[in-house]
């Protein structure tokens, strides 16, 4: 479930084309409310330093773009950038933005290979996007490169601990070979040059992203949820800082 398409329409020649029950639960209330919500409220609280006012903007993956509402909501940019490597996810990105009224500058492009200029963004917001990418280190130095020096990568992920689940595999399609714990992850944006502590950094162990169960066991008050440091990690949000200095490692 695993391999590439080949599918001519996608911006990517890596590509993983997702099941329609992902496509499907991306537009969902759930997804919407349970999942971006939540992760944006928990980026903004990792924030350490004012916000950057009237941000550019740009969310990588933006998929169908349930997440520009909330974006707007929360960081207020002045310009919102949605971009994506399908097509047509891209259209209803459109069709949302349009919804709600909102001006979204949409670009069709591959995050390996992000059609963006240099140093162009106050604000990189990455959200269940990193794991579905097999070029992850091109992707990781190409969102250094668009944003300023002294910009912010909002970084959230689920990890190899909860990709690598027989229910995940089941119901959606990721590039399993490049999954990864979440200091493994840390570890790659440290290593790309971007600064954060750990106070810029949570773990969170929601319900859906529990690795067995989906927290059913600890709901019914049959077991705890384990300590952060006791537990594999499932979740991994961070608000890392591209240096004022702006040089690459």
């Amino acid at each position: 479930m695993s391999s590439p398409t080949l599918d001519k329409n996608y911006l990517s020649k890596h590509y993983v084309e997702e099941t329609k029950f992902g496509l499907w639960f991306l537009r969902s209330h759930t997804w919407q409310h349970r999942v971006l919500r939540v992760a944006i409220n928990d980026l903004r609280s990792l924030f350490t330093e004012p916000l950057p006012e009237a941000p550019v903007l740009l969310d990588a993956g933006c998929g169908q773009g349930k997440s520009f509402t909330l974006l707007q909501q929360v960081f207020a940019p002045s310009r919102l950038i949605g971009l994506d490597a399908d097509p047509h996810s891209l259209a209803l990105s459109q069709v949302e933005a349009t919804r709600q009224g909102l001006s979204v500058e949409l670009i069709g492009s591959d995050c390996a290979t992000l059609d963006v200029p240099d140093a162009s963004v106050d604000i990189l917001f990455c959200h269940q996007t990193f794991h579905h990418l097999v070029e992850q280190h091109r992707a990781l130095k190409e969102f250094y490169r668009v944003l300023k020096p002294g910009g912010y990568l909002l970084f959230a992920e689920s990890t190899e601990a909860y990709i690598d689940t027989w229910v995940i595999r089941w119901l959606f399609r990721h590039p399993m070979h490049v999954q990864k714990s979440a200091e493994e992850y840390l570890e790659m944006l440290r290593e790309q040059g971007f600064e954060f502590g750990p106070q810029n950094v949570s773990y969170p162990y929601l319900w859906w992203s529990r690795s067995s169960d989906f927290g059913l066991l600890e709901r019914w008050g049959l077991r705890k949820a384990p300590p952060v440091g006791q537990r594999e990690e499932t979740l991994v949000n961070c608000v890392a800082r591209k240096p004022l200095a702006g040089a690459a490692p």
